[in-house]
């Protein structure tokens, strides 16, 4: 996820995990789904990479301030 993060737009603010193992990057904080995360018609979001789908429910984060 780090990885994904580091290569993830400036404007990607959260990344999260689907069941099916892709990542996602989002401009706000998104919301939870029966199979994911969605932004709620509000920022943008992008498909950052996959890996196998471990505890996505919890895969929620923040992206970390820069300086």
């Amino acid at each position: 996820m780090k990885e994904m993060l580091a290569q993830a737009p400036a404007w990607v603010c959260w990344v999260a995990q689907d069941n099916s193992g892709a990542w996602w990057g989002y401009s706000v904080e998104p919301l939870r789904n029966d199979s994911g995360w969605y932004e709620n018609e509000v920022g943008r979001c992008i498909r950052l990479g996959m890996t196998a789908p471990d505890d996505w429910e919890h895969s929620l984060r923040s992206r970390p301030a820069a300086g």
